[in-house]
């Protein structure tokens, strides 16, 4: 379901991912530590911006993508530590780590914009 919002049906679409990426850690990988850290900052990317869209302010707009943000950033670690770990392979790593990037870019560029006066969606 989309809500003509593209950084949260990308965030929405990331977080699906890693709830997979999470259950093939536990399950088929029995990596219990690592899986239970990535399925909390990159589940919790999606609800920032979800709260984000109902901002009470400018500033509290920014704040939610600023946390969003660093859970990006935070998923980000966790990707490579995964990737470097040699417990998810390149191929998995390649596709996950670029959607990653995608929404850390898309979330820099809304936070920028807004604070340099545009719009507050």
């Amino acid at each position: 379901m989309t809500h003509d919002n593209l950084l949260y049906d990308l965030s929405k679409a990331f977080a699906l991912r890693i709830i997979k990426l999470n259950r093939f850690l536990r399950e088929e990988k029995h990596e219990l530590m690592m899986s239970h850290q990535i399925y909390k900052s990159g589940t919790s990317i999606g609800a920032n911006v979800s709260e984000s869209m109902h901002a009470q302010s400018r500033a509290d707009f920014i704040n939610k993508l600023e946390i969003a943000l660093k859970e990006a950033r935070e998923t980000k670690y966790w990707l490579e530590l995964l990737h470097e770990s040699e417990t998810i392979d390149s191929s998995q790593f390649s596709s996950i780590i670029n959607d990653n990037n995608i929404l850390i870019g898309t979330i820099t560029n809304i936070v920028k914009k807004t604070k340099e006066g545009g719009d507050k969606h």
